[in-house]
């Protein structure tokens, strides 16, 4: 796997993969950027979530477990010094639906972080990951 980012202005960079897709990369004006995209460091937190979510729809499409809408938040706690790594991030998986099995949802998330994510496993040790799981029935 190979990706290039070049630098467009000031701190804003283009970051470009070899399957042919591209990302705007940018910071927070008080540190030199234009505010104008994610940062890196939230572009590692939205990769976390997208992969543990996908493991999770594709775990749960396997086990037969039936829902209507599902989605995750993602937040993480920063070092005070640099390196500024994340220490801790909580997920939260939100899942719509009438009798969500949450066993099976908890043995998805498990499989995800443990085995599949690759992002998750890249983040250990240094980063302690918590997680929570809502579950709405729907609303009448």
């Amino acid at each position: 796997m190979k990706v290039r980012v070049k630098k467009v202005e000031g701190l804003k960079l283009v970051g470009e993969s070899y399957s042919g897709h591209s990302v705007v990369i940018d910071t927070k004006k008080d540190v030199g950027g234009s505010g104008t995209a994610p940062s890196p460091m939230e572009y590692l937190l939205i990769a976390l979530g997208g992969c543990t979510l996908m493991d999770v729809i594709s775990i749960l499409k396997k086990m037969g477990v039936k829902y209507d809408e599902i989605e995750i938040e993602v937040e993480g706690k920063r070092k005070e010094e640099h390196p500024k790594y994340f220490e801790e991030v909580n997920l939260n998986y939100i899942i719509k639906g009438e009798n969500v099995d949450i066993e099976k949802v908890k043995r998805a998330i498990d499989l995800s972080l443990e085995k599949y994510c690759s992002v998750s496993n890249n983040l250990k040790p240094k980063t302690k990951i918590n997680y929570n799981i809502e579950i709405k029935k729907e609303e009448k």
